[in-house]
């Protein structure tokens, strides 16, 4: 485990979370489940009281901490994707069985948490050296609910 790592809490489905989001990204694993061993807040005995996984080379910590627990925009997790495929892969498998999609690139999952999902093209066409352009793209990016990649360049580029 590494010496930070996130600890995202849920209402008794962390293993079900942590499943799904290692199932989307190369490097990633279930490295442990711990099951309650008293009856609790978190659960009864026997059922799972956290899962410890990787996220593309990344550990976190789901929790199953007895309650729900809401979260913010004011942490979220991004993807750099390499392409649009990706971002549709994501966008798709993240939004499964209940998610919510928001605007620019954001979404929550089924179970609550935001996440952006980001082509790594906008980095380039955000910071690119034509300031204009750069501004053209982040308007098109607002008004998008899934980036894409095509658009962004068109607009950073004036062909939109």
């Amino acid at each position: 485990m590494s010496k930070v790592s996130p600890c995202l809490w849920f209402n008794g489905e962390a293993e079900e979370a942590a499943n799904l989001y290692v199932s989307l990204l190369p490097d990633s694993r279930i490295d442990s489940v711990q099951n309650n061993i008293i009856d609790g807040p978190a659960g009864t005995s026997g059922t799972v009281l956290f899962v410890e996984f990787t996220l593309a080379g990344q550990s976190y910590i789901a929790i199953n901490g007895g309650m729900r627990m809401e979260y913010s925009h004011a942490v979220s997790f991004m993807i750099n994707c390499v392409d649009q495929a990706e971002v549709d892969r994501l966008w798709d498998a993240l939004l499964a069985n209940g998610g919510k999609a928001e605007r620019c690139g954001w979404l929550r999952d089924r179970f609550n948490v935001p996440w952006q999902i980001v082509p790594r093209a906008l980095h380039q066409y955000l910071g690119g050296p034509d300031q204009e352009g750069a501004r053209r793209a982040v308007k098109a990016m607002y008004g998008m609910v899934k980036l894409d990649v095509e658009g962004l360049r068109r607009a950073y580029e004036g062909t939109a």
